[in-house]
């Protein structure tokens, strides 16, 4: 097979990803939250550059921005999303975006290019894809709320303008597929040299709620024998999880309590009720199963002692499998350009590519996290990783549309 001759320009493409940077620069990363003024002017500035490459822009009722190009015949859709964590990294999912921008001009016809809405999850689960793809009701933008002050997600895009906006929907046989690209957000690939990652899959991730129930009293008078000290409980039942789940993980399982609170929360106070948020991610649907299991049986253990555990399921996300032609695209291209320095690997964080799997041919394309850093203003990528990444996409993408 004759692999294309496409070339990007990578210091045009640095050059988007260094101004879009610009919009809630903190320290070496970025904060701009989810329809903020600065997340809405970024929008606006990212319509500009797909204006001046050719496509035409939309800004959609959920805050999606896509460019679409003119005509008829087979056409991808690129992207990922371009809001942030708080206080965080300047390439997670920006990165996504601006290849799609680079690619579009280097390709031309035949790429579309996306900004998903929300994929932080400010205000919702992945609003933005879940909308394209008709899985994001109105009553689901009635129930969002802004997870950091509370503010509801109709009045978040009435504020930023986007009340009353159509939403864009997928439009099947339009597009032969969607390509994500992103950082690692891990050290996989750095630890190993290697330049790409070839994404097989899309973990699940299973959320969970573990609340306890004990005696609220003094810390200085009651007596060790009969306190039934909610806190305690629940460090018991995380020391257990960590002892069990290594024997009965997968290579590539993660498991993390997020928070813990105690109730009333005081120094001299014996916590009465505490809570746990726990989370299991793998990509076989078989070994979350197997470690929710396990984690039953210990839940039902630690009600053996004097206080009550109550195992709550907050949420399940589905492991998304990637389409084997485009990973086999992919590969051809990393192959030409980075050669020996490419492997497959699943993703263990969620990415809209996982929705968009639903209903089109989808695939995930890696480039190095320095020090797998991500979620943090330091996240950074070497420049030449950057570009690197973005002509492998470009080829792959040429070879899909059959240039």
């Amino acid at each position: 097979m004759t692999l294309s001759n496409i070339s990007i320009d990578g210091k045009r493409l640095l050059a988007d990803l260094t101004k879009l940077r610009e919009f809630g620069t903190y320290k070496t990363g970025v904060h701009r939250p989810t329809y903020s003024k600065i997340d809405m002017e970024s929008r606006h500035w990212i319509c500009e550059r797909m204006r001046e490459a050719g496509l035409t822009p939309e800004i959609d009722g959920v805050g999606n921005v896509i460019g679409r190009g003119e005509g008829d015949g087979p056409r991808v859709l690129l992207g990922s999303h371009t809001e942030t964590q708080p206080y965080a990294g300047w390439l997670d999912g920006a990165l996504g975006v601006m290849y799609g921008l680079e690619v579009a001009r280097a390709v031309g016809h035949g790429v579309d290019v996306v900004s998903w809405a929300d994929e932080e999850g400010h205000y919702s689960s992945f609003p933005g894809s879940r909308s394209y793809i008709g899985q994001f009701s109105e009553a689901d933008i009635d129930a969002g709320r802004n997870k950091y002050d509370g503010i509801s997600m109709r009045d978040a895009l009435a504020a930023a303008g986007l009340a009353g906006r159509p939403r864009i929907a997928h439009q099947p046989g339009r597009y032969l597929g969607y390509l994500e690209a992103h950082i690692e957000q891990g050290d996989t690939l750095e630890s190993t040299g290697e330049k790409i990652g070839i994404v097989t899959s899309i973990v699940g991730i299973w959320a969970y709620r573990i609340a306890f129930e004990g005696v609220q009293n003094h810390a200085g008078t009651t007596r060790m024998a009969i306190r039934k000290d909610a806190g305690l409980a629940a460090v018991k039942l995380i020391a257990a999880i960590d002892a069990l789940f290594p024997t009965i993980c997968a290579e590539r399982t993660v498991w993390t309590v997020g928070r813990i609170t105690l109730d009333p929360g005081a120094g001299s106070i014996i916590p009465g009720g505490a809570e746990v948020m726990f989370q299991i991610r793998d990509a076989d649907p078989d070994v979350l199963l197997k470690l929710q299991n396990a984690l039953e049986t210990l839940v039902a253990e630690a009600n053996l002692g004097p206080c009550r555990a109550t195992l709550h399921n907050v949420s399940r996300s589905t492991p998304s499998l990637m389409d084997p032609e485009f990973q086999n695209a992919l590969e051809r291209a990393a192959e030409r350009y980075a050669p020996g320095l490419h492997q497959r690997m699943p993703s263990g964080a969620g990415h809209d590519a996982q929705w968009l799997a639903r209903v089109m041919p989808s695939a995930m394309l890696f480039v190095p996290s320095i020090g797998g850093i991500s979620h943090h203003w330091s996240e950074d990528t070497s420049d030449e990783d950057i570009v690197l990444g973005c002509q492998v996409m470009a080829a792959a993408v040429a070879e899909i549309l059959g240039r």
